[in-house]
């Protein structure tokens, strides 16, 4: 299995998030020997925004592009073909203002992209990215599980299904900033949810 880890929070190694998707990663490969993980850390290398330049380059034909045009249709290329090339993809998601991070934000804006990851039928969207698993694993300071006020949940799993990604397991740590107390049961719902996920 090639895993793909993304860790989307800016603070990096000492994330939550980020130490729940480690966890996940090193669950999947342990239960399928010989994996291998790929770590792409939006906080350390982020993701060139989509503006209007970035926008630009993508309508130019390739021989009309500029050389900075250029090189931000190359990143995209670049982290489409990395997401289409492994099998798992971990995301680590921290909830900010109910909603992720820009860092992880302008990933999805890069790799979504009409007629390559995704295109349009008379019968409406069609994800092109399949066949692959899905984890997310989400660091919470609060309790959003299942409640009406998550609004990162749905738009992740909206997001992701509109590309074809369907198979996503949910690995939440929450109550992380609600006291020494809530946050071991934070953790140990992630626990419980890894053995459900990964087994």
């Amino acid at each position: 299995m090639k895993i793909l880890q993304i860790n989307a929070s800016p603070r990096r190694e000492a994330g939550n998030s980020t130490k729940l998707a480690n966890s996940v990663s090193e669950r999947l490969v342990a239960a399928h020997p010989g994996s291998t993980v790929t770590l792409r850390d939006l906080g350390t290398t982020p993701v060139t925004v989509l503006d209007e330049t970035a926008l630009g380059a993508l309508f130019t034909p390739a021989e009309q592009r500029s050389a900075e045009q250029a090189a931000v249709v190359a990143e995209y290329d670049a982290l489409i073909a990395e997401l289409q090339a492994h099998d798992a993809v971990v995301l680590g998601v921290p909830m900010y203002n109910f909603g992720v991070p820009v860092q992880l934000k302008a990933w999805i804006d890069a790799v979504a992209r009409a007629g390559v990851t995704f295109r349009y039928t008379e019968k409406g969207p069609e994800g092109l990215v399949k066949g692959k698993t899905v984890y997310l694993a989400l660091a919470r300071g609060g309790l959003y599980r299942d409640q009406p006020h998550d609004s990162q949940t749905p738009y992740l799993k909206t997001v992701l299904g509109f590309l074809g990604l369907t198979d996503v397991r949910l690995i939440y740590a929450e109550g992380l900033n609600m006291g020494p107390e809530a946050a071991a049961k934070g953790f140990a719902q992630a626990e419980a949810d890894l053995a459900a996920a990964i087994g």
